[in-house]
């Protein structure tokens, strides 16, 4: 008679321990820059431990190794979906150390291609995550509303992505003839498209049954953790430097701040939508601004620190030695620090400068939101499925450049 072996005997054989399984960083979902280390009871998460740093660029180093102007293209860089927003906190921020305030024009310009470039953000996050969890139509809508909004970026500055197009004293050059008119009617498409996302997406059963009770962190964690921008709005907390501690044009617009119930990546959807909704407003007042106010300049006139335009450098001596000197030596910042944050995609960004006198930054340090929202992620997944991670990380929308250590 055969010999019958008993379970417990069985026992020993099977593979009954945790598995830990590496994720990244060569993973379409993590991005390309970081890499999950996964502890999983079969398709539970465990724990989970986040390895970030392989798109290391040395930013602050790079900074410190130029002149200030210099350092405007590698904060194009932190977040390649919204550069603009990076040039403009890196340039109040030193203006703060210059103790100069630029024109009018030129704050409505920037307010405006800040939130045009916020809108870019949205909607590459938005449509990523539904490319990721398989659904192809949706992420088409909005990448191609986030192609009409380059345009637009485009047409106003001469890039699409890395826009180097703010500088300390104001910004590069005016909107061009017409502007308003083409930007009008694309803000139109671009509802349009919204419009189409929203009636496949938002109802969807398979897309809220993917994010709703997911990913959630109460508010009291998050505020510990130090999250801001939609995350933690997204949990209750209406925080929006924007409204709170307003810069540019913010305290002459109207538009409201969105804020979700439960802290979910459905809330998270749903706040990133609406404030594109928002940034559209405050695009279209922007534009009513500039043409009231008519046309003026765009830069402080001060040759020892914006560039002086050039007629006026053919035309007379001082200015043409004054951009030389600007050229060649950069221009000198009072010794002293200062800090300064503006309400990015993300949230707080915040770049905290000192200068030694020279032409060249003692310091650079920029307070990134994507490095300080992805660190409660471990507590959003313990005891959650595999598949969870995929929607939590795409709506905390990790950038690999404002990770930069």
């Amino acid at each position: 008679m055969a010999h019958v072996r008993k379970l417990e005997d069985e026992e020993g054989d099977l593979h009954s321990g945790h598995q830990i399984l590496n994720m990244g960083p060569s993973h379409p979902a993590t991005h390309g820059t970081v890499k999950f280390l996964i502890e999983l009871d079969g398709e539970t998460i465990v724990d989970l431990d986040i390895q970030v740093g392989y798109l290391h660029r040395g930013f602050e180093k790079e900074c410190e190794s130029g002149t200030w102007y210099q350092a405007i293209p590698y904060t194009d860089r932190l977040n390649y979906n919204s550069a603009i927003l990076a040039n403009i906190g890196y340039c109040l921020a030193v203006e703060k150390l210059l103790g100069i305030e630029t024109p009018e024009r030129c704050q409505w310009l920037r307010t405006m291609s800040g939130e045009l470039a916020r809108l870019a953000d949205h909607l590459t996050r938005c449509g990523a995550a539904c490319l990721e969890l398989a659904a192809m139509t949706p992420f088409l809508y909005g990448i191609e509303a986030r192609e009409l909004t380059w345009d637009l970026c485009e047409a106003l500055c001469g890039a699409r992505v890395t826009s180097n197009y703010v500088r300390i004293g104001g910004v590069k050059h005016d909107m061009p003839d017409g502007f308003p008119a083409v930007a009008r009617g694309f803000i139109g498409k671009i509802r349009e498209l919204l419009a189409d996302y929203d009636s496949i997406v938002t109802q969807n059963r398979l897309f809220v049954d993917r994010l709703r009770g997911t990913g959630v962190l109460p508010k009291e964690e998050l505020i510990r953790y130090g999250v801001t921008g939609p995350i933690l709005r997204a949990a209750g907390v209406p925080m929006d430097l924007r409204k709170d501690q307003p810069y540019l044009k913010y305290a002459e617009v109207d538009f409201d701040v969105p804020i979700g119930e439960v802290g979910d990546n459905y809330d998270r959807y749903l706040v990133c939508v609406e404030e594109m909704h928002q940034s559209l407003r405050i695009v279209e007042q922007c534009l009513v601004a500039l043409e009231k106010i008519g046309p003026g300049p765009v830069n402080v006139d001060d040759p020892r620190v914006r560039w002086p335009a050039k007629g006026r450098v053919f035309n007379k001596m001082e200015e043409l030695i004054q951009q030389f000197k600007a050229v060649t030596e950069g221009p000198m910042v009072p010794p002293g620090e200062a800090y300064h944050a503006i309400e990015s995609a993300n949230g707080e960004l915040g770049f905290y400068v000192v200068s030694d006198g020279s032409a060249q930054p003692w310091k650079v340090r920029c307070r990134p939101p994507s490095l300080i929202n992805l660190q409660p992620m471990p507590i959003m997944l313990r005891g959650a499925m595999l598949a969870d991670l995929i929607p939590t990380f795409d709506f905390i929308n990790m950038i690999g450049g404002e990770c930069d250590r």
